[in-house]
């Protein structure tokens, strides 16, 4: 058997760059004046190179989530992207829009064109009301294509601390990606978290990282199997993303 050399650190930056490459062709055509179709069609390329990587009993649409509980039924907020066992039967399916109960959701995401001038604790308040409907251990994430605030702030770091666990995937535009981890994960990473005794999140700058990152996380999350032996692939920064952990923020 042939030894192969392969990249897989090219590999994923060549899903942040084909991500930010093709971010803007609608705008070069249509100007700023249909924000929404832009905004539509940024949540369709995202969702197109998820599915790529999904395997054969998850799908992948936007829509709704509905939960009854003692006697009450709860609807979500729409939500840009859901991820579903579709073994299980939906309420309702037409294309890519879906409505479906919580059970069999195993991941959400709100798509964002841009961040900027502290739009970032609205836009995770309204990621965590979705993730309290469903449930604490599903991949809940914040995607979006460019940021344009300061991530070294107080306003960063009161908006990331407003998300509680139930945000637990932020990517804010290629570079920066940020984390939540439990308390006892602080000794597992290296170098270990030793300024937060409590449930923690990590900012990270991965420069050309950041969107292949929070897939790779998403595919780890809401994939049944067992990822271990692609690890290397998956996330291919030497001596782990930690090396590049920026700052910790800790919950209370």
């Amino acid at each position: 058997m042939n030894n192969i050399r392969i990249d897989p650190k090219e590999f994923q930056k060549s899903i942040t760059k084909e991500l930010d490459t093709i971010k803007n062709r609608v705008r070069n055509l249509i100007g700023s004046s249909h924000w929404g179709e832009e905004g539509r069609y940024k949540e369709a390329i995202l969702r197109n190179v998820i599915k790529r990587f999904l395997p054969s009993n998850l799908s992948i649409g936007t829509g709704f989530v509905i939960k009854k509980n003692n006697g009450n039924t709860q609807i979500s907020n729409q939500i840009d992207i859901i991820i579903y066992n579709n073994t299980v039967p939906v309420f309702f399916s037409e294309g890519d829009f879906v409505i479906t109960t919580y059970k069999n959701v195993k991941g959400i995401v709100e798509v964002k064109t841009k961040i900027k001038n502290n739009q970032l604790q609205e836009i995770i308040q309204k990621a965590e009301t979705n993730g309290k409907l469903i449930r604490k251990n599903i991949f809940n994430g914040i995607f979006s294509y460019e940021y344009e605030d300061n991530i070294n702030s107080e306003n960063m770091d009161q908006a990331i601390k407003r998300a509680k666990g139930y945000v637990n995937h932020i990517s804010l535009g290629p570079d920066v990606f940020i984390r939540f981890w439990k308390k006892e994960d602080r000794n597992r990473l290296r170098p270990p978290v030793k300024n937060c005794q409590n449930d923690f999140y990590n900012i990270y700058t991965i420069r050309d990282l950041s969107f292949s990152y929070f897939i790779s996380n998403l595919l780890k999350l809401t994939c049944s199997s067992n990822l271990y032996d692609r690890w290397w692939f998956l996330y291919p920064i030497r001596e782990t993303k930690e090396m590049h952990r920026l700052r910790t923020i800790c919950l209370e």
